[in-house]
């Protein structure tokens, strides 16, 4: 039976200063993710915050802003910060899902074909099992910076789940991970 834990990635005030933050899709993803959290916690799953800081800024740890948002419910298992794109490389995160047992990943957060995606290769390459929840995650509009092409948030969740899906992850839904989760629960009792 695989044991799953729940990331949480950079879910932070850090990104209400950055000029690309679209507050118009915080409600939908904030909405999806708080679903998420709620059926991870009924399910008895660990939740797992992970803060991203770096430099000066926004991001910096002077800022005051590495800190979850106001309206992640309080009470997650461990938080670790990193420095780097993924959850892995410089945190105690993999030794602490170790510890525990834990061999599949949910991963949640902001943005998604950053952080979201860099953690989710490197757990796969660690030997995790990876559920990957696009509509728990969240992105920006990006301009290509040769062709000038905008790439909607939309475009960009398309081909994360894309360039995962089979090879690194599974990709879900909220409703599919939460109904993974129960069959599974359902095979072991």
């Amino acid at each position: 039976m695989s044991r799953s834990a729940l990331l949480v990635i950079d879910v932070q005030d850090s990104f209400l200063q950055r000029p690309y933050w679209d507050a118009a899709a915080l409600p939908a993803f904030r909405d999806k993710l708080l679903a998420l959290i709620a059926g991870a916690r009924a399910r008895g799953l660990p939740v797992v915050h992970v803060l991203h800081e770096e430099g000066d800024g926004p991001f910096g740890a002077a800022s005051g802003l590495v800190r979850p948002m106001a309206w992640l419910p309080d009470g997650a298992d461990v938080t670790f910060t990193k420095h780097v794109h993924n959850a892995f490389t410089d945190t105690g995160l993999q030794a602490w899902l170790a510890a525990r047992g834990i061999d599949r990943l949910i991963v949640s957060g902001i943005r998604s074909e950053q952080c979201c995606e860099t953690t989710t290769r490197v757990g796969s390459d660690l030997g995790f099992a990876v559920d990957y929840v696009s509509e728990a995650t969240l992105t920006f509009a990006m301009t290509h910076p040769v062709s000038g092409r905008v790439y909607s948030p939309e475009d960009i969740i398309a081909r994360t789940e894309l360039v995962l899906a089979g090879r690194f992850a599974e990709i879900h839904s909220v409703d599919s991970v939460l109904a993974r989760l129960d069959a599974e629960e359902v095979c072991h009792a």
